[in-house]
């Protein structure tokens, strides 16, 4: 017996796979789309980020610092010495995967970023060593984050063959040319130079929501698969642990208050936007994934735990008397001793009477 297959059915099954067909490839046109919106988006908010931190810098500050290298020497080795390592022991802690390990390693490598100007400020630091600890860091950056890398992904199996150093030393590069650009507008016309990065902060933010919402159509609820309790736990603990580790530091070797201060912040801070960029435009996007999203939790808790410190640092400030109102006190006392002799010969006597 001969089955047969009616034509009608056949055609609606062959119209079927039609619409399926059409239907993804439309889909993955849209996706392709999208992440290239996305790719572009990262790049121009880098460019935009880096002009307004070169906005920061001047060349006379920074001359002052260099002739005296000591501040800028430490905060540099603690940033390049202290957030790689701890990014390698907490995915070995974690036991990561190999790709979310480099995205952790790459985010613990990177340069210091310009939020950590902005809670200098807030913490009453050494905001000339903040900006020219944040231009060293940016331009040492181009030779210690590839050498980090190669350095601490042998540590793990088969890790270094995955890293994109010729993207990585692409991506540096386009930070240091409208870094560049940001210190000349600076040095000739001034006065654009606040309007530059306040558009610069501005877009900071807000490029990270709209970012997120264009992923989240992106991705769907594949987004989540970032928010797994490693690395969570990890993007939490890294900022924590520069903030402290700096803070440490910098009271070993004998730093002034403001300057152990913002040798925590500039620590604990990184490029966020160098990190997000990295991981979005030098990895391809089905190996990468979603995991591009990390620096963005890490800014979050980056955000929160500075802001814990501002306040317990501003309740301090209130709680205990200011230096002015101490000296004033002491002034006082000396000229009363002064006049009328010192307090416990006085007491003294009038216990013998």
């Amino acid at each position: 017996m001969v089955a047969t297959i009616n034509p009608t059915i056949e055609f609606n099954f062959s119209s079927f796979d039609r619409n399926v067909n059409t239907t993804t490839t439309n889909g993955s046109a849209f996706s392709d789309n999208l992440d290239m919106v996305i790719r572009l988006a990262l790049i121009v908010i880098l460019f935009i980020t880096m002009l307004s931190l070169g906005c920061t810098m001047e060349i006379s500050k920074i001359k002052h610092h260099l002739t005296k290298p000591k501040g800028v020497a430490i905060a540099v080795g603690a940033q390049f010495g202290i957030m790689p390592l701890t990014a390698f022991c907490l995915a070995k802690l974690f036991q990561l995967g190999p790709m979310e390990t480099l995205a952790v390693l790459i985010c613990g490598c990177c340069p210091g970023g310009n939020l950590s100007n902005i809670f200098a400020l807030a913490l009453q630091g050494d905001m000339n060593l903040s900006v020219v600890m944040t231009t060293c860091s940016t331009a040492l950056g181009l030779g210690m984050m590839p050498l980090l890398l190669y350095l601490y992904s042998q540590g793990f199996s088969n890790l270094v063959q995955y890293v994109p150093f010729t993207g990585i030393t692409v991506a540096l590069i386009m930070t240091l040319v409208p870094c560049g650009i940001g210190v000349l507008i600076n040095y000739r016309v001034p006065q654009y130079s606040k309007i530059i990065i306040q558009v610069g902060l501005m877009l900071m933010l807000i490029s990270c929501v709209v970012i997120g919402v264009l992923a989240g159509i992106f991705d769907g609820g594949k987004l989540f698969t970032v928010l797994s309790p490693q690395l969570i736990a990890t993007a939490a603990l890294m900022p924590l642990i520069g903030f402290t580790c700096g803070y440490i530091l910098s009271t070993l070797f004998r730093m002034n208050a403001p300057g152990r201060r913002t040798v925590s912040v500039e620590v604990g801070c990184q490029n966020i936007q160098l990190c997000s960029t990295i991981l979005k435009v030098a990895f391809p996007a089905e190996v990468i994934g979603q995991l591009y999203f990390f620096p963005i939790l890490y800014m979050v808790f980056q955000i929160v735990e500075a802001l814990f410190f501002i306040v317990l640092f501003r309740c301090i400030q209130k709680l205990s008397p200011s230096q002015k109102e101490t000296q004033v006190h002491t002034a006082v006392e000396r000229a009363a001793e002064e006049t009328n002799g010192p307090s416990v010969t006085y007491e003294g006597t009038l216990q013998c009477l």
